[in-house]
């Protein structure tokens, strides 16, 4: 399976980028063993469409046309469920053991998802329900990929 973390917008070089690029170089080492033979990410262009409502709606046609058929879609969303680690490495687990060969995760603009995203998205998922800066959600992303793959590898976890 594949894993592929999406935002729109880009993380400027800085602390938060070199900590996303270390936790996806951690997730891929630990995740090859475990039958992910890719974890990558990509930035989409904010819109520049005067109203919120387009520009969501042109973030989420951009990400959804890039989705190859089958692909297992998570939206990041405040309005999202809550899961815990050991879920969250379930239910990626789940979709890698039903033969699914790609796994996008997808973050969107400041004026979050539009409906194409939305509908399409397997599970909607939320960091809690505080509103978190873009570059601090994509972070804690992959600190969760990397953690799902330690947890699906067997790790003694801390919170078990």
């Amino acid at each position: 399976m594949r894993l592929r973390i999406v935002a729109v917008g880009r993380l400027k070089a800085g602390p938060e980028r070199e900590l996303v690029d270390r936790y996806l170089d951690r997730a891929a080492k630990s995740g090859k063993a475990l039958g992910f033979t890719r974890l990558d990410s990509r930035e989409y262009v904010e819109s520049r469409a005067a109203r919120s409502d387009d520009r969501r709606a042109e973030e989420a046609t951009a990400i959804v046309a890039d989705l190859e058929p089958g692909t297992a879609l998570v939206a990041l969303d405040e309005t999202g469920r809550g899961l815990s680690s050991e879920d969250f490495a379930r239910w990626i687990a789940a979709r890698r053991d039903a033969g699914c060969g790609d796994l996008v995760m997808a973050i969107g603009g400041p004026d979050g998802h539009g409906p194409a995203v939305r509908t399409r998205a397997d599970l909607t998922l939320a960091f809690g329900v505080m509103t978190w800066p873009h570059q601090m959600v994509r972070l804690m992303l992959a600190e969760q990929v990397y953690r799902a793959m330690t947890i699906l590898s067997g790790h003694p976890y801390h919170r078990a």
